[in-house]
């Protein structure tokens, strides 16, 4: 240890020597000495004034303190003068050294005062300390940064760590999750899981509809630390069973919601929920089964999805507790809600929400947390601990982190950030937004120009490739080529062969032709005839040559309903232009294909024979009539399982229409029987007793009932020659002498032609009534209803007796055509028609 003696010690130092040396050699001399006492020393710069270093203080000069010069007892003077002048410098060193001692006590204190306040500010307590002024906390750290290992800098990087984390979960949300994953990695959370666990809880049950963005958090994290992904799940079933335990309903929601979306994550097993499920479920209260409810909204859909058999279970057991009606009417009205829910599909509860699902199903690690089992919170993790390998285990962090973010050297850094600097720049430039339109009609004159001023496909589709296009502006240049197409006055193959090379360089220029031909085909009834035309022969050549999928004929709907008359005519050139590029046999072929088939079932529909006759006929009406063979044979084969499906219904209907004919002939037959048998009876004599009036009368009203029933249903077709043969027919002339024989000359009413042989002569019948035309008809029922009313007012005139029921003479003399023998008026009809018949 080097010391600094000031300039004063030093010549007090000399001036002591000079003295004893004095003494020693010059033999004493009081007038002398006190001659030397009142001299003034000299300075070492021979000036006469005070030395300039001298110090003027309160405190007294180390000069003026006296000091007992050591004296040595020795016979030779000269080495007992050095002995002495050796004495007294080791005297003067101790002197310095007790004086220097203070100041050197003063400046540990100091650092002592210092460190206690340091340890103060930062004391060891789960609330981080007290409040710190940013500045003076840098200033701290700048001064603890020196010893990284010291319990000091860990404290203040732990309280660093702590807000962070804090800061980071507290601002994420579906639109930054992806930028704040990153900035999460960046911090120690091997270390801090804890911290983590703890933030991310509060933060949930705080907000409890932003727990599908915290539990993809989790699940993200989980993915690379799966360590952190199983200390959040543990804490949340420990925190459920103690808050069941206290009754804390609200803590038992937000804990089970957080647990819903980390099975719907696949970070637990689907068992946590149905243990969770069955648990509340077993004892039921109206807390219980609310929560249970609102748990099984929020993880039903992958329950159904994922274990069926439990779903069903779990919801048995909601309708049996609905049934026992233990519970309040509010908590049996949620239990049918959730009912509806199921039902609907969990449409408003998908398993995961979109912009949410983050994670690959193969690098998900999914945690298997049984409910009852003993859990370790690690409850120490949210306290600070001194770590004496600190900065190895920062280190080793570093080198985990490098590889979750793929960072590389420095190189690829430096890149990184001037891709990052790029991309600000160019999101700069993007905030910029054209809602006039300007810049898309200048893109499509671009594109015009270029098609037109182009000498051949080739040279076009080059130029159009240079043309610099944002992320989704392919769309317009294809509908542009299908614009250009669609003005010309005749289809040009130029515009199919861009098409086609477009189509073949990019699989994304392939996807937009397609989403191309869906919007022109729903809007082609927009386009006049020419246009039309053009763009389907335009689709046709991209069909023919394979430019595009023959998948996207599946948008086609052949039936009544879903097509127009434009969209026919699409379909029609279309498919014509197909034809005529590949021929009618491979297009069959090519439709045969079982994908094509699976995608054209709309196309050729074989659902509803309507909609199969309507697509059997399209399709065979523009030449394409070999591909509806399979429909045909299709509806061949309906028709036929309908007619064995119907055959005993027709057979029993033609049996029951025959029965009636037959009913109806024999009905006619009795009234003719009657008619003639009342005429017999009303000639005869007056002496005739009252019971045969009767049963003439009877007879009368039966052939009244029996015309009526003929008027109602057509009768068979009788042949009238046989009756004629068999029964004569007099004339009006031999009325009055009528005897009775039977063997009088036949009188026919017309001659008639033989008759043409029949193969059916009922069925033939059936068929001239059918055709037979109505004003006839309703002539000859006017003529029935005229003579029926005709016979009531002459029985009611007299005619008729109503005693005895026999006819007067005078009626006898006016109507001799009803007598017995003559041909009833019906007969004489039935004669007419056959007649006429035979004459066509």
């Amino acid at each position: 240890m080097f010391l600094t003696i000031p300039k004063v010690t030093v010549d007090w130092f000399e001036a002591t020597t000079t003295m004893a040396t004095a003494a020693t050699l010059t033999p004493v001399d009081s007038g002398r000495v006190v001659r030397r006492k009142r001299s003034r020393s000299r300075s070492s710069d021979g000036s006469e004034g005070p030395p300039p270093t001298r110090r003027r203080s309160r405190s007294p000069l180390p000069s003026r303190v006296k000091l007992e010069l050591p004296k040595v007892q020795d016979v030779d003077p000269v080495r007992r003068a050095q002995r002495e002048r050796e004495l007294a410098a080791r005297m003067a060193a101790v002197e310095l050294e007790k004086t220097a001692k203070p100041k050197e006590q003063d400046s540990a204190q100091e650092q002592a005062d210092k460190e206690a306040e340091f340890k103060k500010l930062i004391s060891n307590s789960r609330s981080g300390g007290v409040y710190i002024p940013p500045a003076r906390l840098r200033a701290m750290q700048a001064a603890a940064a020196t010893d990284k290992s010291s319990q000091e800098y860990q404290r203040l990087s732990w309280d660093a760590l702590r807000k962070s984390i804090t800061g980071i979960v507290n601002r994420v949300n579906i639109a930054n999750i992806k930028q704040v994953v990153p900035e999460l990695f960046s911090e120690n959370l091997i270390r801090g899981r804890g911290l983590f666990a703890r933030s991310v809880m509060k933060a949930q049950a705080a907000s409890l509809p932003f727990t599908p963005v915290f539990a993809a958090l989790v699940a993200i994290i989980n993915t690379k630390l799966p360590q952190v992904g199983e200390l959040v799940l543990t804490r949340l079933i420990s925190q459920f069973r103690r808050a069941f335990k206290r009754n804390d309903k609200t803590v038992c929601h937000s804990s089970t919601t957080f647990i819903a979306h980390l099975v719907n994550q696949a970070v637990a097993h689907e068992i946590i929920a149905l243990e969770t499920l069955i648990f509340l479920l077993e004892r039921p209260t109206d807390d219980s089964i609310e929560i249970a409810v609102g748990f099984m909204r929020e993880v039903g859909a992958f329950l159904a999805e994922n274990s069926p058999k439990a779903n069903a279970l779990v919801f048995d057991r909601f309708r049996d507790v609905l049934n026992e009606g233990t519970i309040s009417h509010r908590v049996q009205y949620m239990i049918e809600v959730l009912m509806q829910v199921r039902k609907d599909r969990y449409k408003d509860n998908p398993v995961i929400p979109e912009g949410l699902d983050l994670v690959e199903e193969e690098e998900q690690i999914t945690h298997h947390i049984r409910l009852e089992e003993e859990l370790q919170v690690q409850e120490g993790l949210n306290i600070f601990k001194y770590d004496v390998n600190y900065v190895e285990n920062e280190e080793k962090y570093k080198a985990i982190k490098a590889e979750i973010l793929g960072e590389g050297s420095e190189d690829e850094s430096g890149s990184a950030e001037s891709s990052e600097e790029e991309e600000e720049e160019a999101a700069e430039q993007e905030d910029i937004l054209d809602r006039t339109g300007t810049n898309l009609v200048n893109l499509r004159r671009m594109i015009y120009l270029t098609i037109m001023n182009a000498l051949n496909y080739e040279e076009a589709v080059h130029k159009l490739l240079k043309i610099q296009l944002k992320e989704g502006e392919e769309i317009e240049l294809i509908n542009m080529i299908i614009e250009c197409c669609s003005q010309e006055r005749s289809y040009s193959t130029f515009y199919g062969l861009v098409g086609e090379r477009f189509s073949r360089l990019n699989r994304v220029w392939m996807e937009s032709i397609e989403q191309a031909f869906s919007g022109y085909y729903h809007t082609i009834h927009r386009y006049e005839t020419n246009r039309l035309r053009n763009i389907a022969r335009f689709f046709g050549h991209m069909f023919a040559n394979d430019a595009i999928s023959w998948v996207n004929l599946g948008i086609i709907k052949m039936n009544e309903d879903d097509t127009t008359s434009s969209s026919r005519i699409f379909v029609r050139i279309m498919m014509q232009e197909m034809m005529e590029s590949m021929g009618l046999k491979a297009l069959a072929e090519r439709f045969k294909d079982e994908e094509i088939r699976a995608a054209c079932k709309d196309m050729f529909p074989m659902d509803n024979p309507k909609n199969t006759r309507f697509s059997i006929n399209y399709f065979t009406s523009i030449g394409l009539g070999i591909l509806t063979e399979e429909m045909r044979e299709y509806l061949k084969r309906i028709v036929v399982a309908e007619a064995f499906q119907n055959a005993p219904r027709l057979i029993m209907e033609q049996r029951r229409a025959l029965l009636e004919q037959e009913s109806s002939s024999s009905d006619s037959d009795s009234s003719d029987d009657s008619d003639s048998d009342s005429d017999s009876d009303s000639t005869s004599t007056s002496d005739d007793s009252s019971s045969d009036s009767d049963t003439a009368s009877d007879a009368t009203r039966s052939s009244f009932d029996s015309r009526r029933r003929a008027r109602r249903s057509p009768t068979p077709r009788r042949d009238y020659s046989k009756d004629r043969s068999r029964r004569p027919i007099r004339s009006p002339d031999s009325s009055r002498g009528y005897t009775g024989r039977r063997d009088s000359p036949v009188h026919r009413r017309h001659d008639s032609p033989p008759r043409r042989p029949r193969e059916d002569g009922r069925e033939r019948d059936r068929e001239r009534e059918r055709d037979r035309p109505r004003p006839d008809a309703y002539d000859r029922r006017r003529r029935d209803d005229s003579r029926d009313r005709r016979y009531e007012r002459e029985r009611d005139r007299g005619y008729y007796s109503r005693d005895d029921g026999r006819r007067r003479d005078s009626y006898k003399d006016r109507s001799p055509s009803v007598r017995r023998g003559s041909p009833s008026p019906r007969r004489r009809r039935s004669d007419e028609r056959d007649y006429d018949d035979r004459r066509r």
